[in-house]
């Protein structure tokens, strides 16, 4: 069937629509409410998704890590002491000899300059002691110069790598290759610099998330021997290890290995902690998947609601011209005519009301990110879905009233006061 056969009924439609405006506006009020729901609980729910997901690239999905739960004062690490030696070289080589699985690892130590020259404008870059693989684990790369080998890390050369954010910071935009700076009382010669990196707006899980572009990374023997931490005594021998896994391997069960090797050494006394990104991504999925499905639970009674308001406003209307509906029967109009013409309306409406919903969902998405602070992210599909559902019931909600129209019988109808 050609569009021009449906001109007649667009016409009468938007005709009967505009006339009466104030009633046509408050029909379609369920429909914008509904469909901003939608588009913004859908938006806080990508949004949701897209930080997790950078959150989960930051610590790598096939990573572990294992971070060190270190002593705030002298009676605490006593206590602890009585108990365990805390994370050690040793932990590390036992993990590595014992548990299969593992492509890549490096123990860390690190700790906060007291004093630094260049003196830095803003705060002061984190020093980090790792192995050359640490290049490997986080699948960084260097944009100017080179990553420390293992030769400078056996022969503890005093050589670092800036990350971006710090490379600025001490040496400014000039290449920094082949400078030195002067860490505590210890200068390094900057070898290198790493290309830029994400970075998270907050923690997760109890973790810092390291910025890597605000880092001063060093051979770890070159920080074990070079550099002495102020509250060494309660720091534990090493801080954290990272560890990768292999791709065939499962990230899951190799932190539960790693977990009964450390818990055994450490006589289970909670001086440490695992961070395995697939189990949070796993995680983070149902719990989304769960908040999802209530937000669009929420945002489907708004609908049904709108639909409910279409379905009330044209039965009204059915009411209102059933004299109309008579003279087109008696000059020849079908049932089906006036379906039609009934079913365009309430489809009109519901057209109009979804446009503007998500007009509605758009600012209202851009006001939650603003207020609240939540990443929102509208996407294609959700304006799609939220617009295509909206068209849907204003088309289920005209069929009763249409039909109900159309069974009028003319010759009742034309009398009808």
């Amino acid at each position: 069937m050609q569009l021009s056969s449906y001109l007649p009924e667009l016409y009468v439609g938007l005709s009967s629509l505009l006339v009466h405006k104030l009633r046509s506006l408050l029909a379609m009020l369920g429909m914008v409410f509904g469909v901003g729901a939608v588009v913004s609980m859908l938006a806080i729910t990508a949004g949701a998704q897209k930080e997790m997901m950078s959150y989960i690239d930051l610590l790598g999905v096939n990573n572990i890590l294992v971070e060190a739960k270190e002593a705030t004062d002298r009676n605490e690490l006593q206590a602890r002491r009585m108990i365990s030696p805390g994370l050690t070289f040793r932990d590390y080589r036992a993990i590595t000899e014992n548990v299969p699985g593992i492509a890549a690892s490096t123990p860390r130590k690190r700790f906060k300059p007291l004093n630094m020259l260049p003196k830095p404008p803003q705060e002061t870059p984190l020093l980090i002691g790792v192995m050359p693989n640490y290049l490997e684990i986080y699948n960084l790369r260097v944009a100017e110069g080179r990553f420390f080998n293992a030769g400078d890390n056996d022969h503890s050369a005093p050589v670092c790598v800036l990350g971006e954010t710090a490379k600025v910071n001490l040496l400014g935009y000039e290449p920094a290759e082949g400078k030195y700076i002067k860490v505590n009382d210890t200068w390094l010669q900057v070898i290198g610099v790493l290309a830029g990196q994400p970075t998270a707006d907050s923690d997760i899980e109890g973790l810092e998330l390291t910025d890597r572009n605000h880092l001063i990374i060093a051979p770890l023997n070159t920080v074990m021997r070079r550099f002495e931490d102020n509250n060494s005594y309660l720091r534990d021998e090493i801080d954290g290890i990272y560890i990768k896994v292999a791709t065939n391997a499962d990230s899951v069960e190799t932190a539960n290995q790693i977990n009964a090797i450390l818990s055994s050494a450490h006589k289970d006394a909670g001086d440490f902690s695992l961070v395995v990104p697939a189990g949070l991504l796993e995680q983070r999925r149902r719990t989304q998947s769960a908040m999802k499905a209530v937000m669009i639970s929420i945002a489907a009674i708004s609908l049904l609601v709108g639909g409910i308001g279409i379905m009330n406003i044209m039965l009204t209307t059915v009411l209102e011209r059933t004299r109309e509906i008579g003279l087109r029967r008696a000059i020849g109009a079908r049932q089906v005519d006036i379906i039609r013409q009934f079913l365009t309306e309430a489809v009109l409406i519901s057209i109009a009301g979804g446009l503007l919903g998500i007009l509605f969902g758009f600012s209202l998405s851009r006001v939650i990110a603003a207020t609240a602070g939540w990443a929102t992210v509208v996407t294609f599909a959700s304006i799609v879905l939220a617009f295509g559902v909206s068209v849907a019931i204003g088309l289920l909600s005209g069929v009763f009233p249409a039909v109900q129209a159309a069974r009028l019988d003319p010759i009742e109808a034309i009398r009808y006061e």
